[in-house]
Protein backbone atom coordinates (compact mmCIF):
# COMPACT_ATOMS: atom_id res chain seq x y z
CA UNK A 1 0.00 0.00 0.00
CA UNK A 2 2.81 2.41 0.99
CA UNK A 3 4.52 1.77 -2.34
CA UNK A 4 1.37 2.42 -4.38
CA UNK A 5 0.79 5.47 -2.56
CA UNK A 6 4.28 6.42 -3.52
CA UNK A 7 3.82 5.48 -7.26
CA UNK A 8 0.57 7.43 -7.68
CA UNK A 9 2.68 10.39 -6.18
CA UNK A 10 5.25 10.76 -8.31
CA UNK A 11 2.74 10.05 -11.09
CA UNK A 12 0.58 12.99 -10.08
CA UNK A 13 4.01 15.25 -10.05
CA UNK A 14 4.82 14.21 -13.68
CA UNK A 15 1.49 15.00 -14.60
CA UNK A 16 1.47 18.34 -13.04
CA UNK A 17 4.39 19.06 -14.40
CA UNK A 18 3.35 18.04 -18.20
CA UNK A 19 0.75 20.67 -17.35
CA UNK A 20 2.67 23.44 -16.43
CA UNK A 21 5.00 22.47 -19.28
CA UNK A 22 2.12 22.82 -21.84
CA UNK A 23 1.63 26.17 -20.41
CA UNK A 24 4.42 27.71 -21.35
CA UNK A 25 4.60 26.49 -24.58
CA UNK A 26 1.56 28.13 -25.28
CA UNK A 27 3.19 31.46 -24.50
CA UNK A 28 3.02 33.85 -27.51
CA UNK A 29 5.72 36.51 -28.70
CA UNK A 30 3.36 39.11 -28.28
CA UNK A 31 2.91 38.90 -24.14
CA UNK A 32 5.65 41.01 -23.22
CA UNK A 33 4.38 43.65 -21.18
CA UNK A 34 4.89 42.47 -17.50
CA UNK A 35 1.56 41.44 -15.86
CA UNK A 36 -0.46 42.18 -12.83
CA UNK A 37 0.36 39.62 -9.86
CA UNK A 38 -2.69 38.20 -7.88
CA UNK A 39 -2.43 38.45 -4.29
CA UNK A 40 -5.24 36.71 -1.78
CA UNK A 41 -6.39 33.84 -0.36
CA UNK A 42 -5.67 29.99 -1.72
CA UNK A 43 -8.43 27.74 -0.05
CA UNK A 44 -8.87 24.01 -1.09
CA UNK A 45 -9.01 20.37 0.31
CA UNK A 46 -7.10 17.58 0.33
CA UNK A 47 -8.84 15.25 -1.82
CA UNK A 48 -6.27 12.00 -0.83
CA UNK A 49 -7.80 12.22 2.46
CA UNK A 50 -11.60 11.69 1.00
CA UNK A 51 -10.48 8.99 -1.21
CA UNK A 52 -8.46 6.97 1.23
CA UNK A 53 -11.74 7.00 3.76
CA UNK A 54 -13.84 6.04 0.53
CA UNK A 55 -11.43 2.95 -0.15
CA UNK A 56 -10.33 1.88 4.00
CA UNK A 57 -12.85 0.90 6.55
CA UNK A 58 -9.92 1.73 9.19
CA UNK A 59 -9.67 5.03 8.11
CA UNK A 60 -11.24 8.40 7.97
CA UNK A 61 -10.30 11.91 7.69
CA UNK A 62 -10.44 15.34 5.61
CA UNK A 63 -8.37 18.48 5.66
CA UNK A 64 -8.57 22.48 5.19
CA UNK A 65 -5.56 23.72 3.59
CA UNK A 66 -5.10 27.30 2.77
CA UNK A 67 -2.23 30.47 1.79
CA UNK A 68 -2.25 33.64 1.78
CA UNK A 69 0.64 35.38 -0.14
CA UNK A 70 2.51 38.32 1.48
CA UNK A 71 5.72 39.42 -0.86
CA UNK A 72 6.23 38.03 -3.98
CA UNK A 73 7.50 34.96 -3.49
CA UNK A 74 6.18 34.10 -0.15
CA UNK A 75 3.23 32.92 1.42
CA UNK A 76 1.42 32.28 4.53
CA UNK A 77 0.42 28.47 4.70
CA UNK A 78 -1.45 26.65 7.00
CA UNK A 79 -3.93 22.97 7.06
CA UNK A 80 -6.65 21.88 9.68
CA UNK A 81 -7.84 18.41 10.01
CA UNK A 82 -9.48 15.55 11.80
CA UNK A 83 -8.37 12.23 11.15
CA UNK A 84 -9.38 8.47 12.79
CA UNK A 85 -7.42 5.10 12.50
CA UNK A 86 -7.71 1.86 13.53
CA UNK A 87 -4.00 -0.04 13.46
CA UNK A 88 -4.56 -3.85 13.62
CA UNK A 89 -1.19 -5.30 14.48
CA UNK A 90 -0.05 -9.00 15.21
CA UNK A 91 -0.72 -8.40 18.85
CA UNK A 92 -2.31 -5.25 19.10
CA UNK A 93 -5.55 -3.41 18.24
CA UNK A 94 -5.35 0.48 18.97
CA UNK A 95 -7.76 3.69 17.13
CA UNK A 96 -6.31 7.13 17.13
CA UNK A 97 -8.59 9.63 16.75
CA UNK A 98 -8.55 13.77 16.70
CA UNK A 99 -7.77 17.31 15.42
CA UNK A 100 -4.67 18.71 14.22
CA UNK A 101 -3.57 22.41 13.07
CA UNK A 102 -0.35 22.92 10.64
CA UNK A 103 1.46 26.35 10.57
CA UNK A 104 4.22 27.74 8.36
CA UNK A 105 5.23 29.61 5.38
CA UNK A 106 5.95 28.44 1.82
CA UNK A 107 8.44 29.90 -0.67
CA UNK A 108 7.62 29.61 -4.47
CA UNK A 109 11.37 28.93 -6.31
CA UNK A 110 9.36 28.78 -9.48
CA UNK A 111 10.16 31.95 -12.34
CA UNK A 112 6.79 31.85 -13.86
CA UNK A 113 6.13 33.33 -17.68
CA UNK A 114 4.01 36.29 -18.47
CA UNK A 115 0.33 35.48 -16.74
CA UNK A 116 1.11 32.10 -14.88
CA UNK A 117 0.83 32.03 -11.22
CA UNK A 118 2.04 28.27 -10.52
CA UNK A 119 4.32 27.00 -7.54
CA UNK A 120 7.22 24.92 -7.53
CA UNK A 121 8.07 25.56 -3.59
CA UNK A 122 9.41 24.59 -0.53
CA UNK A 123 8.05 25.24 3.08
CA UNK A 124 8.29 24.87 6.59
CA UNK A 125 5.69 23.64 9.25
CA UNK A 126 5.04 23.35 13.05
CA UNK A 127 2.02 21.27 13.59
CA UNK A 128 0.03 20.38 16.87
CA UNK A 129 -2.38 17.63 17.26
CA UNK A 130 -4.82 16.57 19.82
CA UNK A 131 -6.20 12.90 20.23
CA UNK A 132 -7.61 10.17 21.95
CA UNK A 133 -6.06 6.21 21.83
CA UNK A 134 -8.44 3.78 22.60
CA UNK A 135 -7.00 0.29 23.26
CA UNK A 136 -9.73 -2.14 21.67
CA UNK A 137 -7.68 -5.80 22.31
CA UNK A 138 -4.30 -6.60 23.01
CA UNK A 139 -2.18 -10.02 23.51
CA UNK A 140 0.40 -10.34 26.41
CA UNK A 141 3.55 -11.12 25.18
CA UNK A 142 5.18 -14.54 26.60
CA UNK A 143 8.15 -15.14 24.17
CA UNK A 144 6.05 -18.40 22.71
CA UNK A 145 2.71 -19.33 21.61
CA UNK A 146 3.62 -23.15 21.51
CA UNK A 147 0.50 -23.30 24.03
CA UNK A 148 -1.77 -21.49 21.84
CA UNK A 149 -4.95 -24.00 19.76
CA UNK A 150 -5.61 -22.45 16.42
CA UNK A 151 -8.51 -21.58 16.13
CA UNK A 152 -9.33 -20.49 19.60
CA UNK A 153 -8.37 -17.40 21.73
CA UNK A 154 -5.12 -17.27 23.17
CA UNK A 155 -5.63 -17.11 27.67
CA UNK A 156 -2.89 -13.97 26.88
CA UNK A 157 -5.44 -12.75 24.62
CA UNK A 158 -7.28 -9.07 26.51
CA UNK A 159 -10.51 -8.30 25.01
CA UNK A 160 -11.05 -4.73 27.36
CA UNK A 161 -11.13 -1.28 26.26
CA UNK A 162 -8.91 1.43 27.71
CA UNK A 163 -9.26 5.19 26.29
CA UNK A 164 -7.01 7.31 27.00
CA UNK A 165 -8.10 11.08 26.06
CA UNK A 166 -6.43 14.76 26.11
CA UNK A 167 -3.41 13.46 24.21
CA UNK A 168 -1.40 15.94 22.70
CA UNK A 169 1.68 15.61 19.85
CA UNK A 170 4.20 18.13 18.19
CA UNK A 171 6.34 18.26 15.05
CA UNK A 172 8.16 20.48 12.61
CA UNK A 173 8.01 19.63 8.89
CA UNK A 174 9.79 20.37 5.53
CA UNK A 175 7.24 20.30 2.56
CA UNK A 176 8.48 20.16 -1.37
CA UNK A 177 5.39 20.27 -3.41
CA UNK A 178 4.17 22.16 -6.67
CA UNK A 179 1.01 23.93 -7.42
CA UNK A 180 -0.47 24.54 -11.16
CA UNK A 181 -3.45 26.78 -11.96
CA UNK A 182 -5.73 24.65 -14.75
CA UNK A 183 -8.19 26.79 -14.85
CA UNK A 184 -8.89 30.95 -13.66
CA UNK A 185 -7.71 30.57 -10.11
CA UNK A 186 -8.65 27.05 -9.93
CA UNK A 187 -5.34 24.88 -8.66
CA UNK A 188 -4.34 21.64 -8.42
CA UNK A 189 -1.09 20.62 -6.02
CA UNK A 190 0.55 18.01 -4.71
CA UNK A 191 3.49 17.66 -1.96
CA UNK A 192 5.24 15.33 0.13
CA UNK A 193 6.66 16.09 3.54
CA UNK A 194 9.16 14.68 6.17
CA UNK A 195 8.04 14.79 9.92
CA UNK A 196 10.22 14.88 12.89
CA UNK A 197 8.39 14.86 16.14
CA UNK A 198 9.15 17.27 18.88
CA UNK A 199 7.23 15.89 21.55
CA UNK A 200 4.39 13.49 22.14
CA UNK A 201 2.27 12.29 25.77
CA UNK A 202 1.60 8.84 25.50
CA UNK A 203 -1.18 6.72 27.31
CA UNK A 204 -1.13 4.76 29.86
CA UNK A 205 0.15 1.36 29.30
CA UNK A 206 1.38 1.59 25.60
CA UNK A 207 2.77 3.91 22.94
CA UNK A 208 1.17 6.05 20.40
CA UNK A 209 0.92 3.91 16.83
CA UNK A 210 -0.97 6.58 15.38
CA UNK A 211 -1.43 10.74 15.86
CA UNK A 212 -3.63 12.89 13.28
CA UNK A 213 -1.83 15.23 11.34
CA UNK A 214 1.32 13.36 11.73
CA UNK A 215 0.78 9.56 10.45
CA UNK A 216 1.64 6.31 11.72
CA UNK A 217 4.77 5.73 14.60
CA UNK A 218 7.13 3.06 14.98
CA UNK A 219 9.72 2.07 17.49
CA UNK A 220 12.79 2.65 15.25
CA UNK A 221 12.78 6.32 14.58
CA UNK A 222 11.56 9.91 15.19
CA UNK A 223 10.15 10.62 11.69
CA UNK A 224 7.61 10.12 9.33
CA UNK A 225 6.98 10.94 5.60
CA UNK A 226 3.50 12.75 4.67
CA UNK A 227 1.88 13.44 1.48
CA UNK A 228 -0.99 15.55 -0.02
CA UNK A 229 -3.46 15.96 -3.07
CA UNK A 230 -4.62 19.47 -3.29
CA UNK A 231 -7.71 20.87 -5.42
CA UNK A 232 -7.54 24.78 -4.39
CA UNK A 233 -9.29 28.09 -5.56
CA UNK A 234 -7.63 31.59 -5.29
CA UNK A 235 -9.40 34.88 -3.77
CA UNK A 236 -7.95 37.69 -5.40
CA UNK A 237 -7.83 40.26 -3.10
CA UNK A 238 -5.82 42.57 -5.15
CA UNK A 239 -3.36 42.75 -7.88
CA UNK A 240 0.38 44.25 -7.72
CA UNK A 241 2.89 44.98 -10.87
CA UNK A 242 5.54 42.75 -11.57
Amino acid sequence: MKQLHTYLFFISILFISGTLSSQENNISARDTLPPAEKYGLRVGVDIARFIRSAINDDYSGFEINGDYRVYRNYYIAAEIGNESLIRDEANINVEGSGSYVRLGIDYNTYKNWYGMQNSIYAGLRYGFSTFDQTLNNYNIFTGTNFFDVEGMPSENFRDEQRESSGLTASWVELILGIKVEILPNLYLGANISLRGLVSEKDPDGFENLFIPGYGRTNDFSQFGVGYTYTVSYLIPFFKKKK
